[in-house]
């Protein structure tokens, strides 16, 4: 299954044969703003199934950082009740710039799971292309998923630290706070020493959608990214560095780049950890 796929072969899917179908997950979530549940209960695509960031797709928020991975008992338990099975395509969506879909596809493939992908566009597209809506709550039959993490690497923080020294670093996040012109959220401003740049936004057109493989290509080349690059990612938390994780795949960059779950959250939490600021990677 590609990574990304578009609202027209979404509703082929849901209207087509049994066989064809998959589980649709909603997964929208804000910091600031209405609650994704809300918006669920509102409207949401037909058959979807919410699925909350804080409390399945990540851990209590502590000295791991503000959004932990989740303890994989507890990842499985939330897919089973929202019906993913073993082997069964899954689509998953939210209302914003695709990032938090990307931290749930990041996590199901981090779990074993291949058969995900993100919905192009999310709620948004699906909504402006006037396609079914409902504020009926599925009660979907149970599913079978067994969560065996390892699917997707990850880095602790020394290993983020060498990466940034003997590969490719990227952190996610705007430009102020990777400059450390800014933080609103976390212990201290900056970056990671020797971490480049490379905001999640750059991903997305004007439209909301995906760029194109070539596009997203071309922005890594002009980042360093080459064939032979051991690259790893990391933002304010580890949600919006799994879309840099997806961008790079939709690009054709061989092997999946390494994760750095606790992202700036966890790093900047130990005043003994350097800490750079400015544009450049220091």
């Amino acid at each position: 299954m590609r990574p990304i796929i578009t609202t027209g072969e979404l509703a082929s899917r849901l209207s087509g044969p049994e066989s064809a179908r998959c589980v649709v997950l909603d997964v929208r979530w804000r910091l600031a703003g209405p609650p994704g549940a809300e918006s669920y209960r509102e409207a949401h695509l037909p058959g979807a199934v919410y699925v909350d960031l804080d409390t399945a797709l990540a851990g209590a928020p502590g000295d791991g950082g503000r959004h932990p991975l989740p303890e994989p008992g507890t990842l499985q338990r939330h897919l089973r009740a929202a019906g993913v099975r073993a082997g069964h395509p899954v689509v998953v969506y939210d209302d914003s710039d695709g990032s938090v879909a990307a931290r749930a596809w990041w996590l199901l493939r981090w779990a074993g799971h291949t058969e995900v992908a993100v919905l192009d566009g999310g709620f948004a597209a699906w909504a402006e292309e006037e396609r079914p809506l409902t504020g009926e709550v599925p009660s979907p039959e149970e599913g079978d998923i067994v969560v065996e993490p390892g699917g997707m690497p990850v880095l602790e923080a020394g290993e983020a630290a060498a990466l940034a020294r003997e590969g490719l670093l990227f952190d996610a996040r705007a430009k102020p706070r990777y400059a450390g012109e800014t933080e609103p959220i976390d212990p201290r401003a900056g970056h990671i020493p020797g971490a480049v740049n490379a905001p999640f936004s750059g991903h997305l057109a004007e439209d909301g959608r995906w760029r194109d493989a070539s596009e997203l290509a071309e922005r890594f080349e002009g980042l360093g990214v080459t064939p032979r690059t051991a690259v790893g990612v990391y933002c304010g938390s580890g949600v919006t560095a799994s879309s840099v994780v997806l961008a790079l795949e939709v690009a054709g960059h061989p092997g999946p780049a390494a994760l750095y779950a606790g992202s700036w959250s966890h790093w900047s939490r130990d005043p003994e950890r350097p800490v750079a600021v400015g544009d450049l990677p220091g």
